[in-house]
């Protein structure tokens, strides 16, 4: 038996040819329904409110895979924030899965609480040397929020501050998290199924 997918969505082994977008889908379980997620995110959305109440944050999701996250939870917070989209990558993985580049500039957070939202929380590097970064850049706090957490029993260089879900170690599409780049646009979570070839 051989697997399209790896269960990672940071490590996946690419097939010669793509699959078509509706044959991942019709291959896929939903793992969390629109409704899970939406309420998932209401409570995050909650607890920052009941954290964070009358303070200011800089919001920060990591571009592409948050954009569906931080649509959905901004309009619930209630302080004042300010939003900065970041967009770095990590190159080489298999070899180099310490690198990280910026493709967009480093904020000017300087004595600014930054709440850094990300799509997955899988092995936790990518976030780490984020945090680390801007940090280093002057931010006074770096709390960070998750749409999906895998492997939360996994030893992690970093815990998230606020997790909206917990979903098996699978590979995961949908809401911000993509399938061969297709599919982050659905509302619910799926899982791609393991297949012959």
């Amino acid at each position: 038996m051989t697997t399209v997918f790896e269960h990672s969505n940071s490590l996946r082994e690419t097939p010669l040819d793509v699959p078509d977008p509706q044959w991942v889908l019709a291959n896929s379980d939903c793992v969390a329904t629109a409704g899970e997620v939406q309420a998932g995110i209401a409570a995050v959305a909650e607890a920052i409110n009941r954290d964070f109440a009358g303070q200011i944050l800089r919001v920060a999701p990591l571009l592409n895979g948050a954009l569906p996250f931080a649509g959905m939870v901004l309009p619930q917070l209630t302080m004042p924030v300010q939003v900065t989209a970041l967009q770095v990558g990590r190159y080489g993985l298999h070899t180099r899965g310490q690198d990280l580049e910026w493709l967009s500039p480093v904020p000017d957070v300087r004595d600014e609480t930054v709440l850094l939202l990300d799509d997955v929380l899988d092995e936790g590097i990518t976030l780490t040397l984020v945090r680390s970064a801007l940090l280093a850049a002057g931010a006074s706090r770096v709390i960070s929020a998750v749409l999906v957490e895998k492997n939360p029993l996994r030893s992690k260089p970093i815990q998230a501050d606020y997790v909206a879900l917990t979903l098996p170690d699978r590979f995961l599409f949908g809401m911000g998290m993509d399938a061969f780049g297709w599919w982050r646009n659905l509302p619910a979570i799926h899982a791609v199924r393991e297949v012959d070839h």
